[in-house]
């Protein structure tokens, strides 16, 4: 049976991240560096209940979530255990940016919480080129089957869409759908990503605590060889991971990532 992060206790009630999310991530990570392997068999609920000093309906809720991940396998009566293709729900490199938003997509529900035009603020009408009232559309993604909240998306966008942007149109798909069903034909996205506290109203969202940490990734988006819109996305590293993938080739010569030194405070 597999050793478990050499007996230390990690998870707080006082972390702001609820005590069955802190295990499942210990345990995520354990598996994921290799610390217990595909087939071997996790610490009981019992072990792991004393070894982190928490209740047994916290250890089956982390154990629940890892098995919906695909990354152990819980036998009635056994145990649970690494599953054997434990990281076949990992991102593949080869699937493009499109498939991933794709999969967001099945994998989440959506609320719209604000759709009207109002005010480019100074910041976001800095990144578009170009200032005056913009289509301001503010939501919500909730994980399908827990109705967990994951992320916070803003975005800026013309205001002539207005009519074609609206919050029934906007919770029932996604936002390049209808884009590309208004005719829109997006031809790059630059990303920049930051981390940030997180204020009053994203930690509310988000289901966490102020001052935690969030990860934000903001997008400015081209078409018709300008800047079209801007979006703003704000996870909880607790929850969701930012993956980017480059070829050889890519990699080689720079092209798709570059770090900067240059950072100031975050957008949106």
């Amino acid at each position: 049976m597999a050793e478990i992060n050499d007996g230390e206790t990690l998870v707080s009630a006082d972390s702001g991240v609820s005590l069955h999310r802190q295990l499942y991530l210990v345990l995520h990570d354990e598996i994921a560096r290799g610390a217990v392997v595909a087939g071997q068999a996790l610490p009981t609920e019992q072990a792991l209940c004393e070894q982190f000093g928490v209740s047994r309906i916290t250890v089956r809720r982390a154990l629940a979530d890892l098995a919906e991940a695909g990354l152990i396998e819980r036998r009635h009566g056994v145990g649970s255990f690494v599953a054997e293709n434990g990281t076949a729900r990992e991102r593949d490199p080869a699937r493009s940016y499109m498939d991933g938003l794709r999969q967001v997509e099945f994998e989440t529900v959506v609320e719209v919480l604000e759709c009207d035009v109002r005010p480019t603020p100074a910041p976001v009408a800095q990144r578009l080129q170009s200032a005056g009232p913009r289509l301001h559309v503010m939501r919500l993604r909730r994980a399908r089957t827990s109705g967990e909240a994951l992320m916070v998306t803003e975005a800026w966008l013309p205001a002539a869409l207005e009519q074609t942007l609206t919050p029934a149109a906007l919770a029932g798909a996604p936002l390049y759908q209808l884009l590309y069903g208004a005719g829109v034909g997006l031809e790059r996205v630059d990303h920049d990503l930051s981390a940030e506290v997180a204020g009053p109203r994203i930690a509310s969202l988000l289901g966490t605590a102020i001052g935690t940490a969030v990860i934000r990734v903001n997008t400015v988006a081209h078409a018709a060889g300008q800047p079209h819109h801007f979006l703003s996305i704000a996870l909880s590293p607790n929850r969701s991971r930012v993956l980017l993938s480059q070829t050889a080739a890519d990699f080689e010569s720079g092209i798709g990532m570059a770090i900067a030194h240059d950072v100031r405070r975050p957008m949106a």
